[in-house]
């Protein structure tokens, strides 16, 4: 953050010396009003560029084998050009990549989803996944050692974590 701060400064002090350049070549004609307005100006452009161009930044950084599973946008009132443009602040991925599988259930697929939020430190959420079944269930010590005592939730065929960790069309694995 503190460094978005300084490349916002940055931007105005360019857009500062871009204005007096060009009072300087046009003979000191442009109104002095010019120099603020342009400086306020670029640090907001580079504050709301900033803001709307995290998520393909993140994801454009994600190794190979982590896969993009949902975009959440949201409103804000104190940034009313959301309402116009909602604004990606959070990205749940899927290390698909590195999925592990047992073989007494070649079905089941161990997964870390990522959960990627603005500002906010990453979190790790281990999921197990059951590919035949068409369900995920939070990953503990009990649900490692025994499958059938995790708490399963359904999954949609076209959900895209059960595209992405079963399909294996986006990382081209078999899971193992």
């Amino acid at each position: 953050m503190f460094l978005e701060l300084i490349a916002s400064f940055v931007a105005g002090l360019g857009a500062v010396g871009l204005v007096l350049a060009l009072d300087r070549l046009t003979g000191r004609h442009l109104p002095r009003w010019l120099v603020p307005l342009a400086a306020g100006g670029a640090m907001i452009g580079y504050a709301v560029w900033s803001e709307y161009s995290w998520a393909p930044r993140t994801v454009a950084g994600l190794p190979s084998g982590v896969v993009e599973i949902e975009r959440i946008a949201e409103r804000k009132p104190w940034k009313p050009w959301t309402y116009a443009v909602p604004q990606v602040t959070r990205l749940m991925t899927a290390d698909v990549g590195g999925a592990a599988t047992r073989a007494d259930a070649p079905g089941l697929r161990l997964v870390t989803l990522y959960a990627f939020a603005r500002w906010q430190p990453t979190r790790a959420i281990p999921q197990l996944v059951d590919c035949t079944g068409g369900a995920r269930a939070d990953v503990t010590d009990a649900v490692l050692a025994d499958p059938a005592a995790a708490d399963w939730r359904a999954l949609a065929a076209d959900d895209p974590l059960r595209r992405a960790v079963c399909d294996g069309a986006d990382w081209g694995g078999d899971g193992s």
